[in-house]
């Protein structure tokens, strides 16, 4: 055996080794990885204006500026989410009664035409009411969890920002070859990319959506509209659980069950436009993966680490074939994962190492 293979089997030993240490402390410590991921996701969407911002001011006024920015745009629209909750949970009482008068209709109507006595129905609404329970507490617990990050990332943000420059020489000394560097470029554009299509899909959907409600004249349009909107980024199972609101909104709020059946075909139709058209237009060539790579990809992200896994799935793998096709051992695996029918938005790099800015 020669000492090219030799040194490629070296290469893949360790690097298998490393992926393997990586999957182990993820799956260990999923509450620690799941902030850190984010918050490398969010640096590098924000690193051009960090960049544009210290041409002006130093590195370390231009995270701060930077954050401060983005901190206030979040709180402007956790303030226009709030205001569309307070609607909803003032509604409250008024949704309490029409869903009671909803329960005796079922009730007559499974005893009238299947025979299902008033006990067999109490021991149904148990069971479903113990169940309610159980996404009660899990609710709970994701709203926490939700609390711990918005306290961690920014932290966390402003430590990768900080020391991005000690990240690129840990880079730079784990390649097998300096010039393999070319790929940084493309990895930023990626998820810059990205999250940025991602966002801007996002806002198409919550739009198509909030007017289709708003045509059926369904009760708080809007918010159903924009959480359907925000569940997109769950791929594949976000759609529904968007949907499940307002349909139940409008079999509590209107006397025929056609608004019902109007609200899923509107949601289906903007999710056929979304899968068909939007998506693919917007962010389809900025990670140029095949389907069956992002299934997988979906599928071991949400085994690894639930939803935020299924989020992070597609941008990682995005960010893994492009690391594969400039190191030279691996260059055969992403045969397995591009698309070969979509052109990626974001060309290899051609300049010298040297030359390369992170």
């Amino acid at each position: 055996m020669n000492t090219k293979k030799l040194d490629r089997l070296d290469y893949t030993y360790k690097l298998l080794v490393v992926l393997g240490l990586i999957i182990t402390a993820t799956v260990l410590a999923s509450d620690i990885v799941i902030p850190i991921l984010i918050s490398g996701i969010f640096a590098v969407v924000l690193l051009p204006f960090i960049k544009r911002a210290e041409k002006k001011v130093s590195p370390t006024l231009a995270i701060v500026i930077v954050l401060v920015v983005a901190f206030l745009i979040f709180v402007c629209l956790s303030w226009l989410t709030i205001s569309q909750v307070s609607a909803l949970v003032k509604d409250l009482p008024n949704l309490e009664t029409k869903f009671n008068t909803l329960i005796d209709r079922v009730s007559s109507e499974l005893q009238d035409k299947f025979g299902m006595s008033a006990r067999e129905q109490n021991q149904l609404l148990k069971n479903s009411l113990a169940n309610l329970g159980g996404y009660a507490t899990n609710l709970f617990a994701a709203t926490t969890n939700i609390i711990s990050l918005l306290v961690q990332v920014p932290i966390y943000i402003f430590l990768f920002l900080i020391y991005r420059e000690k990240f690129k020489a840990f880079i730079l000394a784990f390649l097998v070859d300096e010039s393999e560097i070319t790929w940084r470029s493309e990895v930023e554009g990626v998820i810059q990319g990205y999250i940025s299509g991602l966002l801007l899909v996002t806002l198409i959907i919550a739009v198509l959506n909030s007017a289709g409600l708003l045509l059926l004249g369904i009760d708080h349009a809007i918010f159903f509209g924009v959480l359907s909107g925000v569940l997109t980024i769950i791929p594949y199972v976000g759609i529904f659980i968007g949907a499940t609101l307002p349909v139940i909104m409008a079999l509590l709020t209107k006397d025929s069950i056609w608004y019902a059946i109007g609200v899923v075909a509107i949601f289906s139709f903007v999710q056929f436009l979304e899968g068909n058209f939007i998506t693919p237009r917007i962010t389809g060539s900025k990670v140029s993966i095949n389907a069956l790579a992002a299934i997988v990809a979906l599928l071991i992200g949400g085994k690894i680490l639930g939803i935020a896994g299924m989020i992070l799935a597609i941008p990682a793998l995005g960010v893994v074939r492009i690391i594969l096709s400039h190191t030279r051992y691996l260059k055969p695996f992403v045969i397995l994962i591009e698309d070969s029918t979509v052109k990626p938005d974001t060309e290899p790099a051609m300049q010298p190492p040297e030359e390369q800015e992170l």
